[in-house]
């Protein structure tokens, strides 16, 4: 059960700004920028962006964000200075050179993978989303009726092959080539900074992955509607960039 009170977030919110080292992460796509139908017209919210970097640069505070994106659009949308920590993939790409470590098996599963998906994005009309892990097939543009037999063609093909990790997300399928997810990214950085606590703002299910990581004095923040193991829940990223302002 989520808390909606911005009063009772801005408690915890106080509580969080004492602790020795904090770790503030958060996603990108519908928690930093507002959804859109082109993903590379996904622009960060201004205030979202003054009130990361103005922490980034507090003592014993790191910031990251943590975004199924791959790492360089993230970077690219993003344009957050270096103190802000990005991890791309849903926590697969710590650095850029990522795609080269893939054993030729993977590179070429990953490329399998991915002419399948062009092929079914072309008969709906559906843009499509590459990425050093994997592909991304976007439902945002379809009627409802398209959407729900792109579903499925893609359950009962690529989705649905060996060796591949499928996430639902809001109006796309992703497909990996390898496991990862953002909790276990959230923990290693939590790890490497020695975080007495963390934030994690967080609007799809595969921001669940981080709510379950948390404990203690640890906050979660859902953005939008759907369950979640989050504690607390916010309307949208303006309210994301009220929260941030005033942590």
């Amino acid at each position: 059960m989520t808390n909606d009170s911005l009063a009772d977030i801005g408690e915890r919110i106080r509580h969080l700004a004492r602790v020795p080292t904090l770790l503030v992460a958060c996603d990108y796509d519908g928690t930093m920028a507002p959804l859109v139908d082109d993903p590379m017209d996904a622009r960060p919210n201004r205030d979202a962006v003054l009130a990361i970097r103005s922490l980034a640069e507090q003592a014993n505070t790191h910031v990251a964000v943590i975004s199924g994106r791959s790492l360089r659009d993230l970077a690219t949308l993003s344009r957050f200075p270096e103190e802000v920590r990005l991890v791309g993939s849903h926590g697969g790409e710590f650095d850029l050179g990522f795609a080269s470590q893939l054993s030729p098996d993977v590179v070429a599963r990953r490329r399998e993978v991915t002419e399948a998906v062009k092929e079914l994005a072309q008969k709906y009309g559906a843009l499509v989303e590459e990425k050093p892990t994997g592909v991304t097939f976007h439902l945002r543009t379809l009627d409802e009726k398209s959407q729900v037999e792109a579903r499925e063609d893609l359950v009962r093909g690529p989705a649905g092959w060996d060796g591949i990790h499928t996430r639902n997300g809001h109006d796309v399928v992703e497909m990996s080539v390898i496991e990862t997810n953002k909790g276990r990214a959230l923990e290693i950085i939590r790890g490497q900074v020695g975080a007495s606590a963390v934030i994690f703002f967080g609007d799809d299910v595969t921001d669940e992955d981080g709510f379950r990581t948390l404990a203690g004095p640890d906050v979660g923040i859902k953005v939008g509607e759907g369950a979640t193991k989050a504690s607390f829940r916010v309307k949208d990223t303006d309210t994301v960039a009220q929260v941030l302002a005033l942590l």
